[in-house]
């Protein structure tokens, strides 16, 4: 594994706080329920313009990182919509504030990710790419257990707006911190190309993988943040601490499938045959699930668990998708 610069440290970090910012609003609910009058439909209203504009802003920021590397695209971004929208979060009166602070959260939190596996692609060899990516993912995942009993802890001890003012503080000093030391790789040559979207939408191969894509991290991703508690409810009766123990475990497992995809890329001996592996795998685990619904809590769990593990292949097939990008279209690719 290549020697790991502190830009990058940083930037792990920012991407800590991406992964918080898409899941802590579920801790919050009763209290902004009680003192904002923030009803579920508000909150689902919020928790989906968090993703709506993180995935609308990842057109510009793919051209932001060709044409301004990732150091000033990252630091910026991150800063004025990460920092900005935890201000204004803090300072929320109504669900509207919340609203608008959910979306200034993913315009932050849309280019951290990006711009680590762009620099992957640029400056380290293909074959540790996959690893790097599932590295960065595996350790960014921390952000969903913090924003859990971690974060009901210091909510409990400050108060939620003060831990809100806390968050948009930390997240402002490591954006300065990714400013500060973050490296960009070198400038291409006037010999390339400048490129643009359509030129990576003219690359075959990418329209055959971007369909796997699109179920490959929707479907592990969806079944522990939104199916796996009503199903454990509804089918074994489950309660909110073993739901919680249960959803926690899965959680893990997705922590441990990206940090061992390297090693299984290495066994395997091919990113492709690999990819293909931990897909059968998810296919097969989900067909026991349909079949066998209610074959025991326990065993619901390890097949839930397992299901979050084999979701790993998402860091896989942006490895291998960008073995299709030339130097000049890594940003947007």
């Amino acid at each position: 594994m290549p020697a790991i610069s502190p830009g990058i440290i940083c930037l792990t970090v920012g991407y800590v706080f991406s992964q918080f910012y898409r899941a802590f609003l579920a801790v919050l609910a009763p209290v902004l329920g009680q003192e904002l009058a923030a009803g579920p439909g508000d909150l689902a209203l919020s928790s989906g313009l968090w993703f709506i504009t993180f995935a609308a802003m990842q057109l510009p920021v793919g051209w932001a990182l060709d044409h301004f590397g990732p150091r000033r695209t990252v630091a910026v971004l991150l800063g004025l919509g990460g920092g900005g929208g935890a201000a204004l979060f803090a300072m929320a009166q109504t669900p509207m504030h919340l609203h608008l602070a959910m979306a200034l959260l993913g315009v932050g939190c849309a280019p951290v990710l990006m711009g680590a596996y762009y620099i992957f692609a640029r400056e380290y060899r293909p074959t540790t790419f996959g690893a790097l990516a599932g590295l960065m993912i595996g350790v960014g995942s921390l952000g969903n257990i913090l924003g859990a009993a971690p974060l009901v802890w210091v909510i409990e001890t400050l108060g939620w707006r003060m831990t809100l003012w806390l968050l948009a503080g930390a997240t402002v000093v490591v954006s300065g911190l990714i400013g500060l030391t973050l490296r960009d790789p070198a400038r291409l040559g006037s010999d390339h190309p400048k490129g643009s979207i359509g030129d990576v939408l003219r690359l075959r191969a990418l329209w055959f993988i971007l369909p796997i894509f699109f179920f490959s991290y929707a479907a592990p991703m969806a079944i522990r943040g939104l199916w796996a508690a009503p199903y454990l409810d509804q089918v074994f009766g489950a309660s909110e601490q073993t739901i919680g123990r249960a959803t926690l475990v899965i959680g893990l497992a997705m922590i441990l499938g990206n940090f061992l995809i390297g090693a299984a890329t290495r066994i395997v001996g091919s990113i492709r045959r690999t990819v293909q592996i931990f897909i059968a795998v998810e296919l097969m685990l989900m067909a026991v699930l349909v079949l066998y619904p209610s074959s025991g809590l326990a065993a619901a769990t390890v097949l839930l668990s397992l299901i979050g593990f084999s979701g790993a292949a998402y860091a896989l097939l942006m490895a291998h998708g960008r073995s299709f990008l030339p130097a000049h279209l890594v940003g947007r690719g």
